[in-house]
């Protein structure tokens, strides 16, 4: 269910083919705001910039930005004022983590259903950038941009080691988790598994045009990579390679390569598709001397996963683990959310 904040477009949001769990009406302080919907559970929220009170305080969107979760915000900007069109105000936006807002009332519905995520709106701030800098400086801080930008992105790799071990859908499903924190986009070299997702941010590269993509796609902050059968290794910051660990996958990559074992010791190891119990993982780790980094058990692609999927990104330090008391309340929103699923 939806929810709706109005005041001068009231009329606008009320037309929208939705369907609507709370509104508001008129002119409200952020802490009401927040108040009101900082632990209310919704799916997305139309706001009207004219129902924030001093909304041209940009302390005001800060705080807004830092109580609710601004990736479930569409936020309708007022066509009759002109900062609407400020290319610095439009910059702090996303500053903020504020990525899907429009004037035109003919995108609200567009953003519903396709919200942007931060490189969608990454040029705003570079349009800033380079209005304040002359042609000379302006290519030195292009140049300080890209550098800053490779230091701080991450290229996680994904490689199969024993025969179809999962490498590409785990690299969507990475990818998509991720995008609720990152600007995250996956690459595929060489193979066309990875297009089947019909994601936009899935793309399908030739292994040497593969440092070209990257540096195209520069403000992205990380990148997964199915690696296939590439050696491009190398240009990652970790690897995860996967090993379905059934008895005829192991034997058969025992036989091709019996010295394989060895040459994986120290890496991170997946256990990918894997049903294998803490006492199986154990013994696996003593018959092959290798340290098992995760095991991850089957997955349904076409659910949300984030649950198995998370405690990895924690362990790659890509994200925080969860409080208690936001497990709890992420479980108690789970349980409520079930009682309206269709049975």
């Amino acid at each position: 269910m939806d929810t709706i904040i109005a005041n001068k477009y009231n009329e606008i949001l009320s037309m929208l083919n939705i369907e609507i769990s709370k509104k508001l009406e008129g002119e409200y302080e952020v802490d009401e705001i927040i108040s009101t919907f900082g632990n209310f559970f919704f799916n997305k929220m139309f706001l009207d910039i004219t129902a924030i009170k001093d909304y041209k305080d940009l302390s005001n969107l800060q705080k807004l930005s830092m109580s609710i979760n601004m990736d479930k915000v569409i936020l309708l900007l007022d066509k009759d004022d002109a900062i609407s069109d400020n290319p610095n105000f439009l910059s702090k936006l996303v500053d903020m983590g504020i990525y899907n807002f429009t004037k035109d009332e003919n995108n609200l519905m567009y953003l519903y259903n396709n919200p942007n995520i931060y490189r969608d709106v990454a040029y705003l701030q570079k349009e800033v950038s380079s209005g304040q800098e002359n042609t000379e400086s302006n290519s030195s801080a292009k140049a300080n941009s890209i550098e800053a930008n490779t230091n701080s992105r991450k290229i996680i790799g994904i490689k199969n080691v024993t025969d179809s071990a999962g490498s590409t859908t785990l690299t969507y499903l990475l990818k998509k988790v991720l995008s609720d924190y990152y600007s995250t986009i996956a690459i595929e070299l060489e193979t066309m598994n990875l297009t089947y997702f019909k994601d936009k941010d899935c793309l399908t590269v030739k292994e040497d045009n593969f440092e070209n993509t990257l540096s195209k796609y520069s403000s992205t902050d990380i990148f997964i990579i199915d690696l296939s059968k590439s050696k491009k290794e190398y240009l990652c910051d970790e690897v995860l390679y996967l090993i379905e660990p059934s008895t005829i996958k192991l034997n058969k990559l025992s036989l091709i390569n019996p010295k394989i074992f060895e040459e994986l010791k120290g890496k991170n190891i997946i256990l990918n598709k894997s049903l294998l119990t803490e006492d199986d993982i154990a013994d696996f780790e003593v018959e092959t001397g290798l340290k098992v980094f995760y095991n991850m058990p089957p997955l349904n692609d076409k659910k949300d996963v984030s649950d198995k999927i998370l405690p990895l990104l924690e362990k790659l330090s890509l994200v925080k683990p969860a409080s208690p008391e936001a497990q709890e309340e992420s479980s108690d929103k789970k349980s409520l959310f079930s009682l309206f699923k269709k049975k």
